[in-house]
């Protein structure tokens, strides 16, 4: 393992020598000491020919070469306009679904080993030449024998052993990091690459990937703003993904959607809502969404509708994150600061002993700028810098558990920068937020989230009479335990009678006045059925 990962290094080094990146690097505004150190690098004693490329292009087919990981970092930065030079972004552009394919006689044998069987066995026909190609897998057009236009989605050979030297790598800097720099120990970055690693295996698991789409299609069934491909089950195996062919343009085509009149507003409109739905309302947001993974349906321009594929990698939150984020950013709407620095503390996200006051005058100085302003007007990269520096100065921890949803809100904030500048991201948002938080504290919501705790009621007195089962007879001539810490409900609570026998341990360890009352309430629920 260490010998693969020294060659993974070397080849690393070795691409980054022949694209000759260590020059654009020298040629940023670094510290003297820093530069000084570069050119003394054996390899610059030594005469090179420039390369007859641009710098985008080295950049793009350096990615290309090192692998997945790389090629994903490519996608993801070349979402971000508004931080890199044109040049630089166009060439990014093209890792998103213009990545070299392998060798479609290598897909063919592969899909005939995962489906079993030879393929004018399963297709009508098939497409030998990939339709589209991207850092995990390729794309083939096809149509199976029962009419259904489809596309053949297949895992690229060899991924596993190159991924798993990388993340190995990753681990390495990061518990390099974590020892050397106290920013990087708030950044929590071993933590980060473990989120990642699980991330990028559940990706080359087609059978997950088949599961996800097919929530998702679901979740947006009969909606007028995202349209989600059908799964073809019968043909879906580990490596191999048959879904339904769809047809439209691609959300960074701004020609073509021109073409056919799109409503570009409504559109941009659209995709802010998509996500705040999927965050909120479904806890089930697609968390891959560069501009290769979108397209624009052609049936009704004006009243337009997103597609959505690679479902890859899909990020949830637990209601307490939820709960957490939604009342972040409707304080965040209202520029209330000061509750925002509240939710902050309480949540434990900066420590407990940090002035309130203080907390609240750095988040004003940095989010207040941004306000009634239109998209093309802020960077949201250097609003994140600046907040980086803030949570810095407060000791503000990163939670792994929104990495995936930080990623997913740069790739549509650069999305909806590209489709309709003059957005108004803050006007469009609150009005969803708010209904949210309406539904939230609705007396139905809260009566079915009171029937939900009574449902449990069943599995607790399971519990209780298993425990029950495990006191012997002996036991029973002892003297009786002490009366339990606690206020009286908890200790009411905590006497069960099971058949007549008393157990007089607490089974829940009851915390206030709140969860005695809901379980209460919660019986009284299930007695009255």
């Amino acid at each position: 393992m260490k010998l693969l990962a020294a060659r993974r290094l070397l080849r690393i080094l070795r691409v980054t020598i022949h694209y000759q990146l260590d020059d654009l690097l020298l040629a940023l505004p670094l510290p003297w000491w820093l530069r000084l150190f570069g050119r003394c690098l054996p390899w610059h004693w030594l005469p090179r020919r420039p390369l007859q490329l641009s710098r985008g292009a080295r950049i793009r087919l350096a990615l290309e070469d090192l692998g997945p990981i790389f090629i994903k970092f490519g996608q993801l930065l070349s979402t971000r306009r508004d931080l890199l030079p044109p040049d630089i972004s166009d060439e990014l552009a093209r890792l998103q679904d213009q990545v070299p394919p392998f060798d479609s006689g290598q897909a063919v044998a592969l899909i005939e080993k995962q489906l079993g069987l030879p393929l004018d066995q399963a297709f009508a026909r098939f497409d030998r030449e990939a339709l589209a190609s991207a850092s995990i897998a390729q794309v083939h057009a096809a149509q199976l024998r029962s009419g259904e236009e489809v596309v053949v989605k297949v895992i690229r050979p060899g991924l596993r052993p190159v991924i798993r030297q990388d993340i190995a790598w990753l681990f390495v800097l990061a518990r390099l990091a974590e020892k050397v720099s106290a920013d990087a120990r708030r950044l929590r970055p071993i933590e980060v690459v473990a989120d990642y690693e699980r991330t990028i295996y559940d990706e080359l698991d087609l059978l997950r990937e088949a599961a996800n789409t097919s929530q998702l299609r679901r979740n947006f069934e009969h909606s007028p703003m995202l349209y989600v491909p059908q799964v073809y089950w019968d043909w879906c195996r580990p490596q191999v993904l048959v879904l339904e062919r769809i047809y439209g343009v691609a959300v960074t085509d701004m020609a073509g959607l021109a073409r056919q009149g799109t409503n570009m507003k409504l559109l941009a409109e659209r995709g802010v809502e998509i996500f705040f739905t999927q965050v909120f309302r479904d806890s089930f947001f697609h968390a891959d969404m560069h501009p290769g993974n979108i397209f624009v349906s052609n049936r009704n321009p004006a009243d337009p509708q997103y597609i959505a594929i690679d479902c890859g990698i899909i990020g949830t939150l637990t209601p307490e994150d939820q709960d957490y984020l939604a009342r972040n950013l409707f304080a965040f709407f209202k520029r209330d600061y000061r509750k925002v620095a509240q939710l902050h503390i309480d949540s434990g996200w900066v420590p407990a002993n940090t002035r309130v006051n203080d907390f609240e005058a750095a988040i004003r100085t940095v989010c207040e700028p941004i306000f009634e302003k239109p998209l093309k007007d802020i960077s949201f990269g250097q609003v994140l810098l600046r907040l980086f520096q803030t949570a810095r100065r407060f000791n503000m921890e990163v939670q792994p558990q929104l990495v995936l949803l930080q990623k997913t809100l740069l790739n549509i904030e650069g999305l909806g920068r590209q489709l309709y500048p003059e957005l108004d991201l803050w006007s469009t948002a609150q009005p969803f937020l708010e209904r949210w938080m309406r539904e939230r504290v609705n007396p139905l919501q809260l009566l079915r989230n009171l029937q939900l705790q009574a449902e449990q009621v069943p599995h607790l007195s399971q519990i209780a009479r298993e425990t029950l089962e495990r006191f012997t007879l002996p036991a029973a001539s002892a003297p009786p335990p002490a009366p339990q810490a606690g206020n009286w409900p908890e200790r009411l609570l905590g006497v069960t009678l099971l058949g007549g026998g008393v157990l007089q341990q607490p089974l829940l360890q009851l915390s206030s006045w709140p969860a005695a009352l809901l379980i209460v309430g919660g019986l009284y629920l299930v007695l009255r059925r």
